[in-house]
């Protein structure tokens, strides 16, 4: 598999519920996520994705949630947004925003410090 990727950086609060001390309040980190895209075969232009296309998405995300409490992006079966079920919502906007260009598989890392990170990874489609 042939494979691009990029990273994008901004801040974001969230709250863990139930949780004693600072994480049971809202606060915030300093996210960094990590997008890997792969294709089994680069296109006629010997790319796996056009990086400007990926930079794209990944700043429709950045503005989605920068600064903002990322309980605005959680879905309702989920009691708070982990970095598993942020990199599961950011997986399906790099999905869908990259649908129409023969991508097979996204592979997306959220951060929350500089060592410990969630991740998601499937197919496109």
């Amino acid at each position: 598999m042939y494979q691009v990727g990029t990273a994008v950086q901004f801040t974001a609060q969230h709250v863990m519920p139930g949780v004693e001390g600072p994480e049971g309040a809202l606060h915030s980190h300093d996210y960094r996520l990590e997008v890997l895209v792969e294709r089994e075969a680069l296109d006629d232009r010997g790319m796996v994705c056009d990086l400007d296309v990926l930079d794209a998405v990944l700043q429709q995300i950045h503005d989605t949630v920068a600064g903002k409490n990322l309980d605005e992006i959680r879905p309702h079966e989920a009691e708070a947004v982990t970095v598993e079920v942020f990199a599961t919502w950011a997986h399906g906007q790099v999905a869908a925003g990259l649908a129409d260009t023969g991508v097979d598989r996204v592979t997306v890392r959220v951060y929350e410090n500089a060592d410990a990170f969630g991740g998601y990874s499937a197919p496109v489609g």
